[in-house]
């Protein structure tokens, strides 16, 4: 598979055409400066877009991809391989998944996260197609995982590698392997030299997730009344997908896309509650963490995964922040731990 350069928001456009404004779910160059989030918003619709239609993968545009790919279907594949419309079924999850979905974790954590804290003191990654990465910075830059190869991009050049070690991805990026925006329920780094086994297969999974998730989470933000509504990341530490939103004082929570961890082998979806949550609420099943899971089994089998996601995730901001929806003083257990959402 060749690997070219990527520039999200121009590819859509250009497949557009004159008149319209294409908002996508990936990053694009270039680079934002700007504190919290030194990243650009990809799906955030410009506070003046003129006589331009505006074509979104979320309910905030005046049209949506899925319109489009109805009117013109030879966009159909271009549209579901960047997970705008058309959204392709989920996979079965590959064989040997939990120990190359850890090895992209440290890759996650030690390499690309790195390359984009040094440079701006964030570490927070995004869904890229194919994979995952950072958002452009510095001179135009962007470290990413794409269809299980490693891919250094400045502006519009593009190089990549086959992923071996942890040692060699550090090298060919340019850093040396750090844990700083390790988490305590990451995988350990162990021998940066030692052969990392990135399954590409895992790799391609992994992209399917992430792309998956983040329509999921882009969609989240414009739930009717919601409050102090974040921006989803993708936290190296963790390696899930989230946002936040609620109000700080009671109801917020955290609402993720996990490809699995130490107590899950395969991806699920969470609500973690900040707060206190009424056990005797079937939703509120995790024995792991403060909050509620989907698996991605029952995910999988749904008719429509997208819309069984976004109503999980809605049911529990529904218990949280209606007072009769749940939302209880009387009993909680270990809590998710969450991040500082600027990084």
């Amino acid at each position: 598979m060749t690997i070219l350069p990527h520039h999200p928001s121009r590819e859509a456009a250009e497949v557009l055409g004159d008149g319209h404004l294409g908002l996508v779910l990936e990053p694009s160059p270039p680079a934002i400066a700007d504190a919290p989030f030194m990243a650009d918003d990809p799906t955030a619709r410009p506070s003046d877009t003129g006589d331009l239609v505006v074509i979104s993968p979320t309910s905030s545009g005046d049209r949506s991809w899925e319109d489009v790919v109805a009117a013109r279907p030879e966009l159909r594949e271009w549209a579901a391989a960047r997970w705008l419309a058309a959204r392709p079924p989920l996979p079965a999850v590959p064989r040997g998944y939990p120990p190359a979905r850890d090895a992209y974790h440290r890759l996650a954590y030690s390499v690309i996260a790195e390359a984009r804290r040094l440079a701006t003191t964030k570490f927070g990654l995004r869904y890229t197609r194919g994979g995952f990465g950072t958002p452009f910075f510095g001179a135009d830059r962007q470290v990413r995982v794409e269809h299980g190869r490693l891919v250094v991009q400045d502006g519009m050049e593009a190089r990549d590698t086959e992923i071996t070690s942890i040692t060699a991805a550090a090298a060919f990026v340019g850093v040396e392997p750090d844990t700083e925006a390790q988490e305590h329920d990451s995988p350990p780094l162990g021998d940066a030299d030692a052969p990392l086994g990135a399954d590409p297969l895992v790799g391609e999974f992994l992209g399917a997730w992430f792309g998956f998730s983040w329509a999921v989470l882009e969609e989240l933000r414009f739930t009717a009344d919601a409050v102090d509504v974040g921006r989803p990341q993708l936290w190296p530490g963790h390696f899930d997908p989230a946002l936040e939103m609620g109000p700080v004082d009671e109801g917020r929570a955290t609402y993720g896309c996990s490809p699995g961890d130490a107590d899950h082998h395969e991806p699920y979806l969470y609500v973690a509650a900040w707060g206190e949550i009424d056990r005797l609420d079937v939703f509120w099943n995790s024995e792991s963490f403060n909050g509620g899971s989907l698996p991605y089994a029952e995910l999988r089998a749904a008719a429509d995964p997208f819309a069984a996601a976004l109503g999980f995730f809605r049911a529990g901001y529904r218990r949280l922040v209606s007072p009769a929806g749940g939302w209880s003083r009387s009993s909680s257990s270990t809590s998710r731990p969450r991040s500082p959402r600027s990084r």
